[in-house]
């Protein structure tokens, strides 16, 4: 538990100089966060910002006739939120936990308040945010383009980056509404994987058996996506010590 409790498993949080991480941390209250529990809805004004920890956040755009896709994922490497960065207070996207754990919270105001101060902060939230849009963009790429099988492993890999280990405890039902495809769509290009010896899946847990194999039946949107964060993530440290 003492390990689930530190602010420290989050990157963002880690990289933060002392003196602002000693500011902040009485501002960051320990959040169980449950599969399926929803953040924040369409619209909603945006009350806290989240760290998570060993949890994964997906934001998603529903449509009006109820269908809906994923944009990014937030897991350890970030934080769900970042439109308070950029001035706005809403957004057209719901935020709902993918994977359960932990995370840490903090009121928007109070982050709204800490970066209109600029200042190492500032830059190491905005790298983030350039980051995410990354992530944002090459999905949409992703989605027009490749193939379903192509994007599984894109989200399959993006997904145990972001956990301690290669099992995701997620249903295919869960999973066709994150790519906004058909449940059985997801079945058949899954138990492709499964065939070919790359993941197992059984009773809703889904196990990574071979990241480089899946890596090779990814797209180059996976990659992609690595490498801006790779790239960003030791300039942060760079900027923050």
């Amino acid at each position: 538990m003492e390990k689930i409790q530190s602010p420290h498993l989050n990157q963002l949080l880690d990289v933060l100089l002392k003196v602002d991480y000693d500011r902040l941390y009485p501002n960051l209250e320990l959040v169980e966060m449950p599969l399926g529990k929803v953040l924040c809805e369409s619209g909603d004004r945006l009350s806290h910002v989240y760290f998570p920890t060993t949890s994964i956040v997906s934001i998603l755009y529903a449509m009006e006739n109820g269908a809906s896709a994923e944009i990014a994922l937030v897991g350890n490497e970030g934080m769900f939120g970042v439109q308070i960065l950029l001035g706005g207070d809403t957004t057209p996207s719901q935020a709902v936990v993918q994977s359960a754990g932990y995370g840490y919270r903090m009121k928007a105001q109070i982050l709204r308040n800490e970066v209109a101060n600029g200042g190492p902060l500032q830059r190491l939230l905005l790298r983030y945010t350039q980051a995410l849009i990354t992530q944002m963009s090459q999905t949409a790429v992703c989605n027009r383009h490749h193939s379903l099988q192509q994007q599984l492993c894109r989200w399959l890999l993006l997904s145990i980056d972001r956990l301690s280990s290669n099992d995701l405890n997620m249903t295919q039902e869960l999973i066709a509404n994150m790519l906004g495809v058909r449940r059985e769509s997801v079945t058949e290009a899954a138990g492709t994987l499964q065939n070919m010896g790359l993941i197992s899946y059984s009773r809703g847990i889904i196990k990574v058996l071979d990241r480089k194999g899946l890596e090779a039946k990814s797209c180059e949107c996976y990659q992609v996506v690595k490498d801006e964060m790779d790239r960003l993530l030791p300039a942060l440290h760079g900027i923050v010590n």
